[in-house]
């Protein structure tokens, strides 16, 4: 016996009788709205646009690079697909299979872990009387989380920093993971779901939770509450779509150019995995090379939706033997390219940016001649972001031996956390590790914390902690996560500040010692 959420009584799911009216609405108003087969064509594809003149002026402007003549660039606008992402094509694959299927029926809530641009996707079935929940990130950018509310897709915050994919490796300590599974019952009943039903499986949540396996928490929410989870990361329709819309797509538009997918290398970001999976089957089959360039940003560097390459390794649809290559690049120094392409009228979000500079990068050493560069989506969601990245032309994060042997340059050091706040032997290894004084760190109200990660104003007892000059303050938390995320919160509204990396555990002093030893749930007040 299964739930509906909207009533909270049980109801069978007929998993073999499909919904035609919904099905019916969804093929008229979404499916034929996006890229799709007719005929042996590809109708509404959208734009891809040869930006060489314009590729070629950035290098020389921006990066003082003199490219060699020949070289094509196009661009695969996505960014102008109804919905506005390249995910919008494995959305309306998963969720158009489900409806056939008997699998998502209306009155059913969808529930999904999303970095923000497959939830985006999912919005228009709001129209078709299906609600969406994501399981959302903190770390998300504030346009995409606005956006997100704006198109009614309902938002449970997770306390755990997390690009979500399945079972990520490592375990978060089991106190911060039931702290999580308390604010995710609250959020829920807040969105009217019964609390009581999240009770049943609340162990099962703690362990997927301690595991920051956001997808796995999606999935059981979806069977707690008779719901449908779309599973992007482990969706073999998430792969398809390339490769039999997206690859044919690029070939109709490049022919006319008089050259094709056998000629040209595709290069793209990776965040599941399915677009550079699909691609590269589409290429090998139709053209019999690899021709598919996966790029990732460094280490550490934090982009919408898109995954390090350390980050990539174990999921479902990352297949290193599949690419032609692996690219890592600045994405620090991709915010020139973002800013110039903007400026010049195209929408260019983070990761089309990213890849575009890496395209770049490769025709400087010498590499390829055509190329197709994703835009897997626009530019107004990421602005702010992009942009304070650029102005700051600083760190936002810190190494221990680093901050220790500044720590006179900071105006303070302040703990930072949601949740959590320092036993006084947390405050005494805060202050050995960075040779400061027990007294100089300052510990901020959880409530303000949260005010600010949501975007509100913080009380005038946190105004104090902030610098009253130019110099920055040096955040800690737990584990670097939210101190991060903070960080990046304060810069955009013109205050420097720097989030030590590894947080109170990651210190060499933490080692041996229990996290209840060090922090412990803040006080009700």
């Amino acid at each position: 016996m299964l739930y509906n959420p909207a009533d909270q009584r049980p109801f069978e799911l007929q998993a073999a009788s499909k919904d035609s009216e919904l099905l019916e609405r969804f093929d008229s108003e979404i499916r034929t709205q996006v890229p799709h087969i007719i005929g042996g064509a590809v109708a509404n594809p959208t734009p891809m646009v040869e930006v060489t003149d314009a590729f070629l002026e950035c290098a020389r402007s921006e990066y003082g690079l003199h490219l060699r003549k020949g070289v094509r660039v196009f661009a695969k606008f996505d960014s102008k697909i109804v919905g506005g992402s390249v995910k919008v094509r494995p959305a309306v694959s998963i969720i158009g299979d489900a409806i056939t299927e008997g699998k998502l029926r209306r009155g059913q809530t969808v529930f999904e872990a999303t970095s923000g641009n497959f939830g985006l996707a999912l919005g228009w079935l709001g129209k078709l009387g299906i609600d969406v929940v994501a399981l959302v990130s903190r770390r998300l950018q504030p346009g995409v989380v606005d956006q997100l509310r704006r198109d009614g897709v309902r938002l449970v915050n997770l306390d755990i920093d997390i690009c979500p994919a399945p079972g990520m490796k490592g375990d978060a300590d089991e106190l911060m993971a039931k702290g999580v599974a308390a604010s995710v019952r609250q959020q829920l009943e807040e969105l009217g779901f019964d609390p009581k039903l999240f009770d049943g499986s609340r162990g099962e949540a703690e362990k997927l939770l301690a595991r920051q396996d956001a997808i796995g928490l999606a999935k059981l929410l979806a069977d707690t509450y008779g719901g449908f989870c779309t599973e992007q990361y482990d969706n073999e329709l998430n792969v398809q779509v390339h490769t039999s819309v997206t690859g044919p797509e690029i070939d109709q538009q490049l022919s006319v150019e008089g050259t094709s997918l056998g000629r040209a290398d595709f290069i793209c970001t990776f965040g599941t995995g399915g677009t550079a999976g699909g691609l590269s089957r589409y290429v090998e089959t139709r053209h019999k090379r690899k021709g598919v360039r996966v790029v990732f940003p460094f280490s550490g560097q934090d982009v919408a939706g898109i995954r390090t390459k350390e980050k990539s390794a174990g999921l479902r649809f990352y297949d290193p033997d599949a690419y032609l290559g692996e690219h890592e690049v600045d994405f620090e120094e991709a915010t020139r390219l973002f800013e110039f392409f903007n400026r010049k009228g195209y929408d260019v979000g983070e990761s089309g940016a990213l890849a575009l500079y890496a395209c770049m990068q490769l025709i400087n050493y010498g590499v390829g001649k055509e190329f197709v560069v994703m835009v897997a989506d626009g530019a107004s969601k990421y602005a702010s972001e992009v942009r304070a990245v650029a102005r700051r032309g600083k760190r936002d994060q810190v190494r221990l031996d680093e901050a220790a042997s500044a720590i006179e340059d900071y105006a303070g050091v302040v703990w930072v956390h949601n949740m959590f706040v320092p036993r006084a032997e947390g405050i005494r290894v805060i202050a050995s590790s960075l040779r400061c004084d027990e007294s100089e760190v300052k510990v901020a109200d959880v409530r303000d914390v949260q005010a600010v990660l949501n975007g509100g104003d913080p009380s005038e007892e946190f105004e104090k902690l902030l610098p009253r000059d130019d110099r920055s303050i040096l955040v800690v938390c737990m584990a670097g996560n939210t101190s991060l995320m903070l960080a990046k919160v304060l810069e955009r509204r013109g205050i420097a500040a720097e989030s030590l990396i590894g947080g109170i555990v990651g210190l060499p002093e933490s080692r041996g010692k229990q996290p209840f030893e060090l922090v412990q749930i803040a006080s009700p007040v």
